[in-house]
């Protein structure tokens, strides 16, 4: 399903990924919003509709950037969004040329799906997107329309992949380090965070009685309490619905106290309190994997998964990139001439 994530990506979640850059005053962007900033093939894209796909980015984060690098940023996030409607704009030619349709239940299992791959419930996903200024039946719509591009795509390299044995061995041969497996945990923790919602309630304060909360959760489990329980009904950390497991990691992958005590413990074992910069963890470590190599046979399927995959995004790119060299685009802007030429770069 990585074709489709490309679309999905370039209009939700890669704006969210380049929003921690733009954060100009929403109200820079309403200039003349029914004017048009370019026009594809007959339609055009108004300066309104790339506000209001702006907009939730540079409302949430208005307060995080500097003020010497608002406009720079704005101008960023301005030339993503018009690259993403261009686009958009031609595969939505495509999609009324070949009356492509899917139905409501591929829309929810792509939803779950994607909810899964970023190790969510759909509830966690839901309140994700509302971070974003997005809603779900916003997000329903854009799966749609990113699984009828999918279907465009699937049409425009039908015969064009054919990845082998051999393929798979070579990558497998030149690229050995991906195989080689450093000793691994798996280990699950309840997190308590000190409360600091209350102006009125000294810092210090507060982190004394998370602890003292710990400590409490700590003795039960000591006296035969089972901790994935107690982090479904205590645990601050959205791990919390999963009992608290945090599934298989490597060193790197933790912040350094957390790591230390993890790796630390044998199986079945649980910590003492472990203090981080998010506040107190009792983790327990449920499984250990031992440095190991991935042999080819294990690989394999994997390996032919990735290279069709990225021969997939290839051939995606290269249709993309047909549709706008044969599209009659037309910049109405002085500004947007020059996004066009770094667009193209």
């Amino acid at each position: 399903m990585r074709l489709f994530r490309i679309v999905f990506v370039c209009t939700f979640i890669t704006l969210c990924a380049f929003s921690h850059i733009a954060a100009a005053d929403a109200n820079d962007v309403v200039i003349n919003p029914n004017k048009p900033v370019v026009t594809v093939n007959g339609v055009n894209v108004t300066q309104g509709e790339l506000n209001a796909i702006m907009k939730p980015q540079l409302e949430r984060l208005s307060q995080q950037v500097p003020p010497q690098w608002q406009e720079q940023a704005k101008k960023q996030l301005q030339q993503q969004v018009l690259e993403q409607k261009i686009i958009e704009t031609l595969l939505d030619e495509k999609i009324e040329e070949a009356q492509i349709t899917v139905s409501r239940e591929d829309v929810n299992d792509q939803l779950v799906e994607i909810a899964s791959q970023q190790n969510l419930s759909l509830p966690q996903f839901k309140n994700l997107l509302a971070t974003y200024g997005q809603n779900i039946e916003d997000v329903k719509s854009r799966i749609e329309k990113g699984l009828k591009y999918q279907k465009i795509f699937e049409a425009s390299w039908d015969g064009k992949i054919n990845i082998t044995e051999t393929d798979a061995k070579k990558y497998y041969n030149e690229h050995m380090s991906e195989f080689q497996n450093d000793l691994q945990v798996r280990a699950s923790h309840i997190l308590i965070k000190p409360d600091t919602s209350d102006p009125d309630v000294p810092e210090q304060l507060a982190k004394t009685q998370a602890r003292q909360n710990a400590e409490q959760i700590l003795q039960q489990i000591n006296q035969g309490a089972d901790l994935a329980e107690l982090a479904k009904a205590h645990s601050d950390c959205p791990s919390s619905e999963r009992g608290g497991d945090l599934g298989y990691f490597g060193k790197g992958k933790m912040v350094q106290p957390f790591e230390q005590a993890a790796f630390g413990l044998n199986v079945g074992q649980v910590s003492d309190i472990v203090e981080t910069n998010f506040g107190y963890h009792i983790i327990k470590v449920t499984d250990r994997k031992e440095p190991s190599v991935t042999t080819y046979e294990q690989a394999e399927d994997s390996i032919i998964q990735k290279l069709t995959s990225a021969r997939q995004d290839e051939l995606a790119q290269q249709y993309i990139a047909d549709l706008k060299a044969n599209a009659n685009i037309v910049y109405h802007m002085n500004e947007m001439t020059q996004q066009q030429q770094t667009l193209q770069q």
